[in-house]
């Protein structure tokens, strides 16, 4: 034994080792608890056409990325015969990121886009903690239009989180909203209302997460230099969770990678003080104000954060919208299937412009399921799937027969140990 070491110093080591060997054998089952796909083509850099920062009312500093096209139709205040900018808002602990490739496909298509960070994530100032509400947003959202489209008018497209900020807006200022936007697209989003809102737990804890969730992260405020040690650490299920909750699809590993930096670079005050708001917020009535404005309302039928009851719920409320359910699609659908994403703004646009003459909407509820283009590509998913499983279940079964020949390992350490020391109790007695 080395000096210094008691056994009973000796038997606590052993037994870090030991839940180090169990923790390590869950983890690698975790990391390959998603479906992975081949890495594409795509890159995850882009640089905008012009950065610059907005102060909102309160002071808080906003960073705002402005993509011009290569021949814009005609400057940004001409209302008349110019296309309309497209204003984007990300969802809660994401940025402009998130959006890198529609941005790229909505620009190449002739639009002006403008996107911002949501104060307290990407690079955006943080707000005072009683700002992380709502409203707060929304009157951000009025500074960014303010200062990036000037009296001219402007789509708006929100996700989750953005979704809401959306709302918010048309609350606060209905004139604007009914005299300057041409279209608005709801992403993965909700209302809210009754509690109906599980923000980034899903449905799977309910109600309790709503409660508790504020609490669990307040004790890590303040204390974000142990929580990147901890992402160190845990990068194999920040992964499985990561895809659980923003995924449903095979994605390649870089994009997963890409996502879960995106969501742990916001810093936990700003994940904690956005909490409650967001398990709290009602903005149904102000769905009214976007009534009569063309609208899109899409997202993933594998949503777990906002799953479909709540587009439907906004459908309810805006039933001139189109509402488009995606297959095999989770909450993050702009990045899962950007293409399709992209379609689907771009033809609400369309439908825009041929309404802009007074041509008459007609109300109507459309609910469109799309999916793979290839029927073939889901069955080959199923098969991957029931695969990996099969795996799974091979894994759990060798890590715990692996913790039991450790733990077996320990009981032959510490039966001599014990037989030693009551040997030594029964001399002295």
């Amino acid at each position: 034994m080395a000096p210094g070491v008691t056994p009973m110093g000796r038997l606590t080591g052993l037994g870090l080792g030991l839940g180090a060997v169990a923790a390590g054998a869950l983890a690698g089952v975790l990391s390959r608890a998603h479906a992975t796909a081949p890495e594409t083509d795509e890159t995850y850099e882009h640089v905008p056409t012009h950065e610059t920062v907005v102060v909102a009312e309160d002071g808080t500093v906003l960073h705002v990325e402005v993509d011009e096209p290569d021949e814009p139709d005609e400057p940004a205040g001409d209302t008349a015969i110019g296309r309309p900018s497209i204003v984007i808002s990300h969802g809660y602990t994401l940025s402009t990121k998130a959006w890198i490739f529609v941005r790229r496909r909505l620009v190449a298509a002739g639009y002006r886009v403008v996107l911002w960070d949501q104060r307290g994530h990407g690079r955006s100032g943080p707000g005072a903690r009683d700002s992380y509400r709502i409203e707060t947003l929304g009157r951000d959202l009025k500074s960014v239009i303010d200062a990036t489209c000037p009296e001219a008018t402007f789509a708006l497209v929100g996700h989750s989180m953005g979704g809401m900020t959306q709302m918010g807006l048309a609350r606060l200022y209905p004139t604007l909203v009914r005299e300057r936007c041409v279209a608005v697209a709801f992403v993965a989003t909700s209302s809210g209302g009754e509690g109906e809102l599980r923000v980034q737990l899903g449905d799977l804890l309910g109600r309790a997460a709503q409660r508790v969730g504020p609490f669990a992260l307040a004790p890590l405020t303040g204390r974000q230099e142990a929580v990147e040690q901890a992402r160190r650490l845990a990068r194999q299920a920040e992964d499985f969770f990561t895809y659980r909750y923003s995924f449903h699809s095979p994605v390649p590993p870089s994009l997963l990678r890409y996502a879960a930096d995106i969501i742990m670079s916001t810093p936990i005050e700003v994940m904690h003080g956005f909490l409650r708001t967001l398990s709290e917020h009602d903005e149904r009535q102000a769905l009214a104000t976007f009534a009569g404005i063309e609208a899109l309302v899409i997202n993933g039928a594998d949503d777990l954060m906002t799953p479909p009851r709540h587009s439907e719920e906004i459908v309810r409320l805006l039933p001139g919208a189109e509402h488009v359910v995606v297959t095999d699609a989770g909450h993050l659908i702009m990045l899962e299937y950007p293409e399709l994403v992209t379609d689907q703004i771009l033809e609400m646009l369309d439908r825009a412009e041929r309404h802009a003459d007074g041509t008459p909407r007609g109300r109507r509820r459309e609910v469109t399921d799309l999916g793979h283009s290839r029927a073939t590509l889901r069955r080959e998913q199923q098969v991957r799937r029931r695969e990996q499983q099969a795996r799974r279940r091979e894994q759990v079964a060798r890590a715990t027969e692996e913790v039991g020949r450790k733990a077996r390992k320990v009981r032959s350490v510490t039966t001599p140990i014990t037989s030693a020391r009551s040997g030594k109790d029964r001399r002295e007695s």
